[in-house]
């Protein structure tokens, strides 16, 4: 577990118990060294390292994304395609007009950001985005607003106001049937969020963000993807397709009494599976296994995996599942499925035991007790699967 670990910090099992999803969470100085996640410097390498189209790098100002062409200018390559140069001095000018500065999906683009929010991940079990904000006026961005998932934010540098106003609606959803009513005109709340400050916000709690101490900000928001029972519903429509009733077409011209025959079955393989205890756990198991967020090549092997010990590996996914059945054990992960001997646990178990890091063929190979070309042959098969990257192009 790394040091930046946001799960240490936020309170682990206490504050899955008696915080999420429930209410917010301000911890002062929860994070001793923020800028082990990013520095302005490192920002300052992203945007002029990557090129980065709206919506993913955008400025804001007032509730409204400005147009691209107020902070760059247009570059026709020799092969006539157009692209646009970030102009530095126009988006310094714009910040210093109250602009706020977004980085959208930057997990993907700085490793240490990436790490925090692949343990978040694997503590909460679903998916999580990082974005970056950065801001130098008291002048809003966004206006007072509430996002449709929860948010882990991490202030990095500088000062920033937090006005809390609460939920005007229960666990709001992107797709929904009615929006929130309009917030209180008075906050709940406000928090000064200072370096190394966490907060945590729930889905659907209206709130707005300014720099209004005076002070540059720099911060960091995990979003926490939603799991919902509609969701979970839309999954079990999917997975009861192996009745028959379900594959059949709706009896549209047959009588009433049709119908509610055609209805009462249907409830009851419906209520039948409702009924599994395990349903929950099915759910998340399956929708961990597909996820393919962190994928990542392993150049320059493109065809197998060197049997050398001292060679790194990582899983690709912090929710890759693992279960021990009869006979052996099936591993899940990036939408693929590998049933293993049961010899094959202990390697597993060290893969997952080194998110989001990576962990030798020789130690996984000691911990399976095997050769370390038998532990190569299926971590190779894992990397046929994505599940799995040769680190740094050792060997």
């Amino acid at each position: 577990m790394s040091p930046l670990n946001l799960a240490t910090h936020l309170g682990q099992e206490e504050f899955l118990a008696q915080v999420y999803h429930r209410h917010y969470h301000h911890v002062p100085g929860a994070v001793p060294a923020p800028r082990e996640l990013i520095t302005w410097d490192d920002l300052n390498t992203i945007l002029a390292t990557n090129r980065m189209d709206p919506p993913r790098l955008r400025l804001s100002m007032d509730g409204e994304m400005l147009p691209q062409y107020r902070y760059s200018s247009p570059v026709t390559t020799r092969r006539h395609v157009v692209w646009q140069r970030l102009h530095p001095a126009e988006l310094h000018a714009r910040l210093a007009e109250g602009a706020s500065l977004v980085i959208d999906a930057v997990d993907e683009l700085h490793p240490a950001v990436g790490r925090a929010a692949m343990e978040l991940e694997q503590w909460l079990r679903t998916g999580v985005q990082a974005n970056l904000y950065a801001s130098w006026t008291a002048r809003e961005g966004f206006g007072v607003h509430w996002d449709d998932h929860d948010v882990v934010v991490v202030q990095v540098d500088g000062v920033k106001r937090w006005k809390v106003y609460g939920p005007t609606r229960a666990a709001p959803m992107y797709k929904d049937t009615e929006e929130p009513e309009p917030p209180p005109e008075e906050p709940l709340t406000e928090v000064v969020m200072r370096p190394g400050d966490l907060l945590y916000l729930p889905r659907g709690w209206w709130h707005s963000v300014a720099a209004s101490e005076g002070e540059r900000s720099l911060h960091l928001t995990f979003g926490i993807r939603t799991t919902t029972g509609a969701q979970l519903l839309s999954w079990l429509a999917d997975d009861l397709r192996r009745h028959d009733v379900l594959r059949m077409d709706l009896p549209v011209h047959a009588s009433p009494e049709e119908q509610a025959d055609y209805l009462e079955r249907l409830r009851k393989e419906v209520a039948t599976a409702l009924a599994d205890p395990r349903l929950i756990g099915r759910y998340v198991a399956a929708r961990d296994g597909e996820d393919v967020t962190r994928m990542r090549p392993s150049l320059p092997h493109i065809t197998d995996v060197p049997a050398v010990p001292a060679v790194r590996v990582r899983l690709t996914t912090a929710r890759a599942d693992l279960e021990l059945t009869g006979d052996g054990v099936t591993f899940r992960a990036c939408g693929n499925e590998w049933d293993m001997a049961t010899e094959a646990a202990p390697l597993l178990r060290g893969l997952l035991s080194a998110v989001p890091g990576s962990i030798s063929l020789g130690e996984l190979a000691d911990r399976a007790g095997i050769a370390v070309e038998d532990a190569a042959q299926v971590i190779a098969d894992l990397v046929s699967g994505q599940a799995v990257a040769v680190d740094g192009g050792a060997g």
